[in-house]
């Protein structure tokens, strides 16, 4: 199964991005292009997905920008990556659970790269580090092909997390790679690609 790899250097704006994912998710449906794997980032965005609550806004003055992925509110900015993916679960076993296993999979063994030991949480999707969010997951499938993604705190601005009630968990702190480590990784985005590929083709 043919999975295409898009790296992009420039920062992606959202609504571009999700122009584009929307497009390439009626191609795969139709069979008329592949399955995609996409890592970008975006500039400073709010993202609102389909269960978020108003509640969870803190900064009134920031601009919600609605998504139709699953989860609640989050964040994404520079310093963080995207891994948007389009899959067809109808080429797989058409599990989700299976999926969410994947990604999570994929996220905690490449921190394990940097020393990092990180886990998920039935309770609460994503992944963590103790008890602080590096990576969030949510994503959307439509007859059988799955789409959106994740985001991994690489050396974001964790302090713009404040103006939000992250993910709806506001006992929950968030944190990076870079705050743990205290290294900013470069020229990473192609082993994280083949890692991420490696586990899904396992579906």
């Amino acid at each position: 199964m043919s999975i295409e790899i898009k790296i992009s250097e420039k920062r992606v704006p959202y609504k571009i991005a999700m122009l584009y994912l929307n497009k390439r998710v009626e191609e795969v449906k139709n069979g008329t292009n592949n399955e995609l794997l996409w890592i970008l980032e975006h500039p400073t965005t709010y993202t609102a997905g389909i269960s978020f609550s108003k509640k969870e806004i803190i900064d009134k003055n920031i601009k919600i920008v609605r998504s139709n992925r699953g989860g609640k509110i989050t964040l994404h900015n520079p310093g963080q990556k995207i891994i948007y993916f389009v899959v067809d679960l109808n080429k797989r076993k058409k599990d989700i659970r299976k999926l969410i296993s994947s990604i999570e999979k994929s996220i905690i063994q490449f921190l394990k790269i940097y020393k990092i030991q990180a886990k998920n949480d039935k309770k609460n999707i994503g992944i963590w580090v103790k008890d602080k969010k590096i990576a969030a997951i949510g994503i959307r499938v439509s007859r059988w092909v799955a789409y959106h993604g994740c985001s991994i705190n690489i050396s974001n601005n964790l302090n713009q997390y404040l103006k939000i009630i992250p993910c709806g968990l506001n006992n929950k702190k968030v944190t990076s790679l870079y705050k743990l480590t205290s290294v900013k990784p470069e020229k990473f985005e192609k082993n994280l690609a083949n890692i991420f590929i490696k586990n899904i083709n396992n579906i």
